[in-house]
């Protein structure tokens, strides 16, 4: 598979950030061939969402092929899916997560529905990180609050991606739960707008015009320039690094097996 856009996202787990751009919000980095595209900010989700229909629909139309990166991991530690969905078939898991979580731009029931599952599970875990003003049941603020963890802490991936944070973690500096659970309803959502017109890497054959892929711009990109929010430069630069690789380059870096728990593209497994 060759492309010719490559979009990464850089997103967002929380509520409506307002029309100044801002960092932790969603911003979007664009680039095709040698040329790339100011970073788009994106206050909300719902925002993103007709966005992302609108191009990749957009792309289709014009007969062209596009890799969009999300800064989110597609799948948790293995044994999780079969325990919430009852197959290890991860996309399982953006369906669940799809038809329950609620989300609109002031508000999202991501900690309840954490809470939720962990009490399905013996003990206080795997989710932590409460981040509202109110308790919830099931669901600790702190990691050392955890009795139990049933599931491995990290994928086998974030063992090699020194400085990833843990599926399990929905607040604070870095957490990327909160991301995941508010993130998969989106892509699952953009899957079904677009039958066999969408693949999910590690998890299928990319033989769709449109792949989806799980980044991490630290491995791309610096802090860049002070007068540019992080958030923007990361995924700018990003975009642009995965369209100046060879063919051949990017085809390594997706030679990868990881059904279940996936991975972030350009971690090198060392068994390969």
């Amino acid at each position: 598979m060759t492309y010719d856009s490559f979009v990464m996202v850089d997103w967002s787990g929380g509520n409506d950030r307002g029309a100044k751009p801002t960092s932790d919000a969603i911003w979007v980095g664009v680039s095709r061939g040698d040329t790339s595209e100011n970073p788009m900010y994106f206050r909300n989700r719902q925002v993103f969402a007709i966005w992302a229909q609108d191009f990749i629909e957009t792309e289709l139309t014009a007969g062209r092929t596009a890799m969009i990166g999300f800064d989110f991991p597609f799948g948790y530690p293995a044994g999780f899916g079969q325990h919430l969905t009852g197959t290890n078939d991860p996309l399982a898991i953006w369906d669940w997560f799809a038809d329950r979580v609620e989300d609109t731009p002031k508000a999202n029931n991501r900690f309840d529905l954490a809470g939720q599952v962990n009490a399905t599970l013996p003990g206080i875990g795997p989710f932590w990180g409460n981040g509202l003003g109110r308790d919830i049941d099931h669901l600790p603020r702190k990691g050392l609050a955890r009795t139990q963890n049933p599931f491995p802490e990290r994928r086998a991936v974030e063992h090699l991606a020194k400085g990833a944070f843990t599926c399990w973690q929905l607040s604070g500096a870095g957490a990327v739960g909160s991301q995941i659970i508010m993130g998969l309803p989106v892509l699952q959502k953009l899957r079904l707008a677009f039958p066999d017109q969408i693949n999910v890497w590690p998890f299928e054959n990319l033989t769709a015009p449109v792949s989806f892929v799980e980044i991490w711009p630290t491995l791309f990109a610096g802090q860049g320039p002070d007068h540019i929010i992080k958030d923007a430069h990361q995924v700018m630069a990003t975009a642009h690094h995965l369209a100046q690789r060879t063919v051949t380059q990017l085809h390594a870096d997706l030679h990868i097996s990881a059904p279940v728990e996936g991975w972030i593209l350009g971690v090198r497994d060392p068994h390969l």
